[in-house]
C-alpha cells in the first residue's frame, strides 16, 4: 500500500501531520493525524452542548492521548485507545460503533446477554447522530493539542466550553514527562540501593564483604542495617545502626509479655540500650551485643548464646557455683516464651530503640513507653556534655 503525508495547519488551532494509508488489493484504507507541535504547557477540555445536526459536522482532532465522552450515555473512549484523527463528532461515533461491532459475531455465540447489551448501546448510539434530544460531547487532552471547531470563530461560541487545566502527576507520567522537577534526593536512592563494601572477616581476618542498607521502620524512623559474610570461615554477622540523631529524651520501654506472640515482635535495640527483665533479676548493660534489628524470640535466643558461648561462665574456666545458677538462669530464659508471664525492658537514654506495636496507631495495652530526661551521668556516656552546636564560633574567636 501508500501511505501519504501531509502537514495541514487548522485555522484558530495549530499545525498537524495528516497520514493517510491506501491499499489497492483490497481497498482497505486508514487515516490517522499526529501534532505538528510539542506537548503544550497545560490540559485542554472540550465540552460541547450538541443540539442541532449542525453540531455534529463540526471537526475535531482527537490525539492519542485524548480521551472522548458522553456523559448521558455513560460511555466513554479511554485514552490510549484509538490512533489520533481528524474527524468529526459524528465520525467519533460511527468509529465506536464499528469498534463495537467487530466482534459481536464471537459474542452472539459464546455470551448472548452480552452481545443482546452491547447491541441494545449501538441503537442509543445511532440514535445521537439524529440529535432528538440534546447531549453533551467532551474531549479531554492532557497534551493539550485536541481541538474541537468553532464554527462562529473568532468569535465566541455559546454552546462550546473551553477549559485549561493543571495536569496531575499520573497524567504526566502517562505523557512520558519528567514527574519530579526537583533533584532527586540521594537518601531516596539509599533507600532502593544495597551498599557493599570490601573488609576483613574479624574471625580470621579473610577478604570479605559487608553489604548496607537503609531502612524505614513503620511508626518509628531509619536505620542502617550492615551484614558482613565471610566466605572462607563462613563467618556471619549483622549490625543495626540508628539513621537518626540522638534523641532529645530518653526512652524507656516495657513490654509485658502475656502471649506467645509477643515473642514475635520486631525489636531494635541500639549500642546504647540496656536491656532488663526484672522477674529474672537480669539486667544486660549498653553496648553487650551491639546494635540488634530482631524480633524478641531472637533477641533473647542471642542473650542466651552470649551466655552459654563465653568459657568463664559455662566453660572449663568457671566456678562449679557460679555454673549451676548460670544453668538455673538458662533455663529461666528458655521459659520466657509467653507462657511464663515476665516484663521485658529497654532502656536507652539515646532514645533511639524501638519494640513493635502490633496495634499501631492504636495503643498496646501490653506496651507503655517512657520518656525522660536524661542524667549528667548519661549525658556524659553518650559524649553530649561537651558537644557544643551552637555559640562556638565566637568562643573560638576569642580563645585565639
Amino acid at each position: 500500500g501508500v501511505t501519504r503525508l501531509l502537514l495541514t495547519r487548522i485555522p484558530f488551532f495549530k499545525e498537524i501531520i495528516v497520514s493517510s494509508f491506501s491499499c489497492d488489493s483490497c481497498s482497505w484504507s486508514n487515516t490517522e493525524i499526529q501534532s505538528a507541535g510539542r506537548i503544550q504547557e497545560q490540559g485542554v477540555r472540550y465540552t460541547l452542548a450538541v443540539t442541532s445536526r449542525q453540531d455534529m459536522n463540526r471537526e475535531v482532532v482527537k490525539t492519542d492521548c485524548a480521551s472522548a465522552r458522553i456523559p448521558e450515555l455513560d460511555f466513554e473512549i479511554p485514552a490510549f485507545s484509538q490512533k489520533g484523527v481528524l474527524t468529526t463528532i459524528e465520525g467519533i461515533i460511527d468509529r465506536a460503533v464499528a469498534g463495537l461491532e467487530q466482534d459481536q459475531p464471537t459474542r452472539r455465540a459464546t455470551d448472548a446477554g452480552v452481545a443482546r447489551k452491547i447491541d441494545e448501546f449501538i441503537v442509543k448510539l445511532r440514535q445521537l447522530k439524529e440529535v432528538n434530544s440534546p447531549f453533551t460531547f467532551i474531549l479531554d487532552d492532557p497534551s493539550g493539542n485536541s481541538f474541537v471547531e468553532n464554527p462562529h470563530a473568532p468569535q465566541r461560541d455559546e454552546a462550546l466550553v473551553v477549559t485549561h487545566y493543571r495536569r496531575s502527576r499520573q497524567q504526566s507520567a502517562m505523557l512520558g514527562l519528567e514527574v519530579d522537577a526537583k533533584p532527586p534526593d540521594a537518601a531516596e536512592d539509599l533507600r532502593d540501593e544495597v551498599l557493599q563494601f570490601n573488609t576483613n572477616c574479624p574471625e580470621c581476618n579473610a577478604p570479605a564483604s559487608t553489604n548496607m542498607k537503609l531502612v524505614q521502620i513503620p511508626h518509628f524512623k531509619e536505620v542502617i542495617i550492615m551484614a558482613t559474610n565471610c566466605d572462607s570461615c563462613g563467618h556471619r554477622t549483622n549490625e543495626v545502626k540508628s539513621g537518626g540523631a540522638i534523641e532529645p529524651q530518653g526512652t524507656r520501654i516495657t513490654l509485658q509479655i502475656t502471649d506467645p506472640s509477643d515473642m514475635t515482635r520486631d525489636i531494635l535495640k541500639s549500642e546504647t540500650c540496656s536491656v532488663e527483665i526484672p522477674e529474672l533479676e537480669f539486667e544486660l548493660g549498653m553496648g553487650a551485643l551491639g546494635g540488634k534489628f530482631t524480633t524478641l524470640e531472637g533477641l533473647l535466643k542471642d542473650i542466651r548464646d552470649l551466655v552459654e558461648k563465653n568459657p568463664f561462665t559455662l566453660g572449663d574456666s568457671s566456678a562449679p557455683s557460679r555454673t549451676g545458677k548460670l544453668q538455673e538462669f538458662i533455663g529461666k530464659l528458655q521459659e520466657v516464651n509467653g507462657k511464663t508471664k515476665a516484663h521485658f525492658i529497654m532502656d536507652d537514654p539515646a532514645g533511639n530503640s524501638y519494640l513493635q506495636n502490633v496495634y499501631a496507631p492504636e495503643e498496646d495495652p501490653e506496651l507503655s513507653v517512657q520518656r525522660y530526661e536524661r542524667t549528667f551521668e548519661q549525658n556524659e556516656e553518650l559524649g553530649l556534655n561537651d558537644m557544643k552546636t551552637e555559640g562556638y564560633e565566637s568562643e573560638a574567636a576569642s580563645g585565639r
